[in-house]
């Protein structure tokens, strides 16, 4: 089946950020260094600490990413957003709280005209989340 996943990059701060959403999320974190990679003899000496690949895996939850920015460097913009689909009302409130903290909360936790309980935040890593119940499945 044709899956799209989300793939972060970070700039010297993934492994902070993927705790940081293990934290939040829960699931299990899987980090491998440049220094552990086979590219560690390619690579300069300060760079081996960096993260050249995680996943955060949580049922059908996968999150990945990477210390490993371009030679342009890293821009955070607006064009990516992190979807959460949450099971309950609990859940939804208790992720928003979690993600936001230390973030900016954009829009609160609301009832759309659509059914659902919506709200979109963006992370203290500058990445955006849009988190969604859809109160009809209940």
């Amino acid at each position: 089946m044709l899956q799209i996943n989300t793939y972060l990059t970070f700039n010297g701060n993934c492994r902070e950020a993927m705790s940081f959403y293990k934290a939040c999320l829960g699931g299990e974190l899987t980090l491998q260094t440049i220094g552990e990679s086979p590219l560690a003899d390619k690579m300069p000496a300060q760079m081996k600490d960096l993260i050249l690949h995680s996943t955060l895996t949580k049922g059908s939850l996968l999150l990945l990413g990477s210390d490993m920015v371009g030679d342009n460097g890293l821009t955070v913009g607006n064009s990516v957003s992190l979807m959460l689909d949450c099971s309950s009302e609990n859940e939804i409130n208790e992720l928003y709280a979690k993600l936001s903290a230390g973030g900016k909360a954009d829009h609160p936790l609301e009832n759309s005209f659509w059914g659902a309980l919506f709200g979109d935040l963006t992370d203290k890593f500058g990445n955006h989340w849009l988190l969604h119940f859809d109160k009809n499945k209940q």
